[in-house]
């Protein structure tokens, strides 16, 4: 291991994300009953613009009244983008009306670390001066090129920050790729054509010690395709993915969720290596393979997954 060390953010389950649209109250009631867990109330780009503002006031309403908490849900709420007149207001009036019920601020289309470092410095006045005592996490969406490129700085922007999301809509038309449905491959590309872009993404967040997630699939009706996304994203290290529907809710936490017998494997393997480290070994046998001390690793992580799904 390389002697520089990155904090790695607060462990968070975030195995489904649940997209509420903040104009869509009737919406908030199946979202706290869901079996999601995680939440965005949305004031961004599922509310029109002649909505925003009473969008504001409906998640205002919704993170006062509303005992997420008590239902397990970690809470974040997606600002409008930096380049609009609605997001400093989405800012202020959340965080100084119901701060203390906010979890993280989900920044969509982040570009530069110096767009994390305007949401950074407002959260932190704001704390202050409402003498709000849990420090609100920052998340960024990465959905354009120029965020792409800046993904590293970006990732060290902030002691805030814990997580990035791949933004496939918006990325697809910043790159301007042609694509079938949000989220899905294109059958003239010979592969997928989000791997190198949710790859880079992932790399970024454990080199930085932050959460990796995949976003949307925009074809709620197809859970097989929706699944075989999850998958490939799951495959290569991400550790949740939105749902824009309920019925995505599920499938999520399946694909992200070790199974039973994955877990025990991983404990097996954590078991029969302290047994070797007491007899002075660095490696072991377990059914006719050797593990070592990236067996343990790997073991650690699926072990800690498991915890924190036992504990919701």
């Amino acid at each position: 291991m390389s002697h520089k060390f990155y904090k790695p953010a607060k462990s968070r389950l975030q195995r489904s994300e649940l997209a509420v649209p903040g104009s869509s109250t009737k919406m908030f009631e199946k979202a706290l009953n869901s079996n999601s867990d995680y939440i965005f109330l949305d004031l961004e780009d599922a509310v029109s613009p002649n909505d925003k503002i009473p969008a504001r006031q409906n998640v205002i309403k919704a993170l006062k009244e509303i005992n997420w908490k008590e239902k397990g849900k970690t809470i974040s709420v997606r600002i409008n983008s930096l380049d609009t007149h609605y997001m400093y207001r989405d800012l202020v009036e959340i965080v100084e009306e119901a701060g203390d019920k906010v979890d993280t601020i989900l920044v969509p289309k982040a570009g530069t670390a110096s767009d994390v470092y305007m949401v950074d410095c407002l959260l932190t006045q704001i704390e202050a001066n409402k003498k709000i005592k849990n420090k609100i996490g920052i998340e960024c969406l990465i959905e354009t090129a120029l965020g792409m490129s800046n993904i590293k700085d970006i990732a060290k922007s902030s002691s805030r920050l814990e997580a990035l999301h791949f933004g496939v809509a918006d990325y697809a038309a910043s790159l301007r790729a042609r694509t079938v449905v949000i989220g899905g491959l294109n059958p003239d590309y010979p592969g997928d054509q989000w791997h190198h872009g949710l790859s880079k993404l992932v790399m970024t967040c454990r080199a930085y010690g932050l959460r990796a997630i995949d976003g949307p699939f925009g074809d709620f009706n197809d859970s097989n395709a929706y699944i075989a996304s999850a998958k490939r994203a799951a495959a290569i290290g991400i550790e949740g993915k939105w749902a824009i529907h309920p019925s995505q809710i599920d499938l999520a936490n399946k694909v992200f969720s070790p199974p039973e017998s994955e877990v025990n494997k991983a404990k097996r393997i954590l078991e029969e290596l302290d047994k070797a480290a007491k007899e002075g070994k660095g490696a072991a046998q377990l059914d006719g393979r050797m593990i070592d001390a990236a067996s343990a690793r790997m073991a650690e992580n699926i072990v800690n997954i498991d915890k924190l799904i036992q504990n919701k």
